[in-house]
């Protein structure tokens, strides 16, 4: 048998689930992840523990199912989007508690610099908001000692959640994300599909901390096999609204996907016209 799994690391818990060939549910593991608040419009997750479910919650589902690392095929990754990590490349580990996606600690330099707000949409697609990543990159590498030299050193890796769980997989080996998050960050540029040199010094985001951007299906490693006794391909990645829309087959121009969880996210596909 040739299964896949597919691993949903969302805002509230994570998940995983077996599937076959015919997308017929094989088996399910799922954990609860709970939310920090250190001060009012602050919400932060621990990064560690989030890896830790999902190497819980995957090997629970192959048990459920009945099969073991052999079996599969493939991986994919979907999660919370903007929700942001920076971990020492050395080490593998956080330098400060994940900063989630519905955290407004960063208003006031919204605020600051709101004159900018139609030049960043047009380039990104995006609102200048603390929603996205980029202000919380910066708000880590400005409050964490030492931060900012080490991540201008190359020392510190930046990623979103599913960035973060891909370089855990493989152990290290491989520090990437998919177009979908990184379009989430303030850093991604809609029309180059790269990042945006002018974006990260309006952010002070050094370049050095970032990770590859690769399409949605594309060969992103093998995990490692010490995690669940055999390599298990990674195949894919999305963000959580955009692989729901995928996953609802809105492949034309015009189509439109209403995605309700712990927010509402209308997402609309526009074909090739940013």
């Amino acid at each position: 048998m040739q299964a896949l799994i597919a691993i949903d690391q969302g805002t509230t818990s994570t998940r995983s689930i077996v599937f076959d060939r015919r997308g017929q549910r094989l088996g399910v593991a799922q954990l609860e992840l709970p939310q920090s608040y250190p001060q009012s419009g602050w919400v932060e997750h621990d990064a560690a523990q989030i890896w830790e479910h999902t190497v819980r919650s995957v090997r629970g589902a192959l048990q459920d199912a009945g099969l073991q690392a052999a079996d599969i095929a493939g991986i994919g990754i979907t999660n919370q989007r903007e929700t942001t990590v920076i971990w020492d490349r050395a080490t593998g580990e956080p330098i400060h508690p994940a900063i989630v996606w519905q955290d407004r600690r960063t208003s006031e330099f919204c605020r600051k610099h709101a004159s900018k707000s139609e030049w960043l949409a047009e380039r990104t697609g995006l609102l200048l908001d603390p929603y996205f990543s980029a202000t919380k990159i910066a708000w880590i590498l400005d409050h964490v000692d030492g931060a900012r030299a080490r991540a201008e050193a190359g020392e510190l890796a930046f990623g979103t959640i599913d960035c973060w769980l891909l370089y855990k997989l493989t152990g290290g080996q491989v520090h990437a994300t998919d177009a979908t998050n990184a379009s989430r960050t303030l850093l991604f540029n809609l029309r180059t599909q790269d990042w945006d040199d002018e974006l990260l010094k309006i952010f002070k985001v050094p370049a050095a901390l970032l990770p590859e951007v690769k399409d949605c299906a594309a060969d992103f490693g093998k995990t490692d096999p010490a995690l669940f006794g055999a390599p298990i391909r990674i195949a894919g990645i999305a963000g959580d609204q955009q692989a729901a829309t995928i996953g609802q087959a809105c492949f034309l121009p015009g189509m439109l996907k209403s995605t309700y969880g712990t927010g509402c996210f209308a997402l609309l596909n526009t074909g090739a016209t940013p």
